[in-house]
C-alpha cells in the first residue's frame, strides 16, 4: 500500500513487528479487539454499508492477520426528535443486523430533553449497545441552528445533552461516547473544554476531527491538537479522526499523537477492505488487501445486493449505488464509458451485465487507487445563529433558535 502523507513533515510510519501496535480499545464494557471505529456518514453507513465493512474487517480474522479482530461500525446520524416520533426512516436507520455487535447508533441533538428522550428509547427497548454524539458536523443547514459542530461553543447545552444521554445509558450499561471537531474556526476553539467536560460527564471516550467547520473536508486534519486532547483527557480513550486513507496512516497517527485508536470516514468509501489492512496493521503484519478489478466488481455487487435487502427495493438499491461507483473504480483502467453507464444503472440484472464486460485480471493498480477520496471542498465562513459567537452560555434567543433546529434537519 501507498505511503500516504497526512502532514508536510510527518515521520515514516512504523514498520510491522509482528506486535499488536495497539492493545484492544474499551468502550465501556464493550472490548473492540482491532482499535478501529467506522465513521457515521450520512447516506454512507447504512446497515448495508456496514455488513460490507464488518465481512471486509472480519476477513483478517479468518485469515489469521489478526486476533479476533473487530471494529466498532456506527450508524449514520439519527436526528433525535425523529426517533422519538418513531419516523419510519428513523426507525429503519437504526436496524442492525442479528449478528451486529455492538449496536450502535450515533445521535444529534440540540436539546437536552429530546436527547434524553431518544437515548432512554433506545436503552429501554434494548436498540443499542452503545451511543455516539454528534457534536462534529459542519453542514451548515446543522450548525446555522446550532447543532453539530457549533453546539460545544456553548459550554452549558453541551454538558446537558452529554450529560443527560450518559444518565440514561448508564441505567442499562449503555456507554455514550463524544465525536467533535476542534471547533468552529481556529479563533473559536472548543475541543480541549469540550473533551473535559465529557470526561467529567462520563462518557466512555472522545473522538476528535482534527479540522474545524470551517475547514470541512479542505486542508490537512491537524493530529496535533488530536495529540493534545490525548495529554488532556486522560481518564478514557481519545481516538484519532482525519486523513486516515491507510493503514499506514492509522499507524502514523497513533505514533504520533499516542491516540487509543482511530476512526475512518472517508478513507473506506469504495474500499470497505480498508478494515482488513487496519486489522492487521494493528495486529502488527504487513499484509494488505489488493483486490483486482474483478474482486472490486464482486464486491460492488455485492454492496447493491445489500443496499436492497436494506431499501425493500432494488431500483432504489441501483440509484445509491451510483454515488459509490467513482470511489470503487477509483485508479482502475475501467474506461469513461462504462463509468457513464453505471453512473446510470438502474437494475441489478444491468449492474451484472456492465461488471461483466470489465477486464476481471486487472491488478490493483497501487498508488493511483489510494490516497484521499470523497469531496474535500474548501474553507468557509461557518453558518451560525445571530449573535452566537458573542457568549459560552446560551441565552433565552438562543434557546428558542435550537428548539426549531431538529425540526429542520431529517432522521438520516
Amino acid at each position: 500500500m501507498s505511503d500516504v502523507t497526512t502532514l508536510p513533515s510527518a515521520p515514516a510510519a512504523p514498520r510491522a513487528s509482528g506486535k499488536p501496535a495497539l492493545p484492544p480499545l474499551r468502550i465501556g464494557r464493550h472490548v473492540i479487539g482491532s482499535p478501529v471505529v467506522l465513521a457515521p456518514m450520512a447516506g454512507i453507513t447504512n446497515r448495508a454499508f456496514r455488513r460490507l465493512c464488518r465481512e471486509s474487517g472480519t476477513e483478517a480474522t479468518a485469515a489469521g492477520d489478526a486476533s479476533g479482530a473487530t471494529s466498532l461500525y456506527v450508524s449514520e446520524m439519527i436526528t433525535s426528535r425523529a426517533l422519538v416520533e418513531r419516523s419510519p426512516e428513523s426507525m429503519r436507520l437504526i436496524e442492525h443486523d442479528p449478528d451486529e455487535s455492538p449496536r450502535s447508533i450515533q445521535l444529534y441533538s440540540v436539546d437536552p430533553a429530546t436527547a434524553r428522550a431518544a437515548a432512554r428509547m433506545l436503552v429501554q427497548e434494548d436498540r443499542a449497545d452503545h451511543i455516539d454524539l454528534n457534536f462534529g458536523c459542519p453542514v451548515p443547514k446543522v450548525t446555522r441552528k446550532g447543532g453539530g459542530s457549533a453546539l460545544p461553543w456553548k459550554q452549558d447545552l453541551f454538558r446537558a445533552i452529554v450529560g443527560a444521554v450518559v444518565e440514561e445509558g448508564a441505567r442499562r450499561d449503555v456507554p455514550v461516547t463524544v465525536k467533535m471537531r476542534k471547533g468552529i474556526d481556529d479563533t473559536h476553539l472548543t475541543y480541549l473544554e469540550a473533551g473535559l467536560v465529557a470526561e467529567e460527564e462520563g462518557v466512555a471516550a472522545v473522538a476528535l476531527h482534527g479540522r474545524t467547520a470551517a475547514q470541512a473536508y479542505s486542508g490537512n486534519a491537524d493530529w496535533t491538537a488530536i495529540r493534545l486532547l490525548k495529554e488532556t483527557v486522560t481518564s478514557i480513550p481519545v481516538l484519532g479522526n482525519g486523513d486516515v486513507w491507510s493503514a499506514e496512516d492509522a499507524l502514523r497517527m497513533v505514533a504520533e499523537t499516542g491516540c487509543d485508536g482511530v476512526v475512518v470516514g472517508r478513507g473506506c468509501l469504495g474500499r470497505p477492505w480498508l478494515f482488513t489492512d487496519l486489522a492487521a496493521a494493528f495486529a502488527g503484519r504487513e499484509a494488505r488487501a489488493t483486490p483486482t478489478l474483478g474482486d472490486v466488481a464482486d464486491t460492488l455487487l455485492t454492496h447493491t445486493a445489500y443496499l436492497a435487502d436494506f431499501y425493500g427495493e432494488e431500483q432504489r438499491a441501483c440509484r445509491d449505488i451510483r454515488k459509490h461507483i467513482a470511489w470503487y473504480l477509483k485508479g482502475f483502467p475501467a474506461g469513461s464509458a462504462i463509468r457513464n453507464s453505471l453512473a446510470l444503472v438502474d437494475s441489478m440484472a444491468t449492474l451484472e451485465a456492465l461488471l461483466a464486460t470489465l477486464d476481471r485480471d486487472t491488478p490493483w493498480p497501487g498508488k493511483a487507487a489510494e490516497g484521499q477520496r470523497g469531496r474535500a471542498g474548501s474553507p468557509r465562513v461557518v453558518a451560525l445563529p445571530d449573535r452566537w459567537l458573542e457568549s459560552r452560555e446560551l441565552s433565552e434567543e438562543h434557546r428558542a433558535t435550537i428548539a426549531q433546529a431538529e425540526l429542520s434537519v431529517s432522521g438520516g
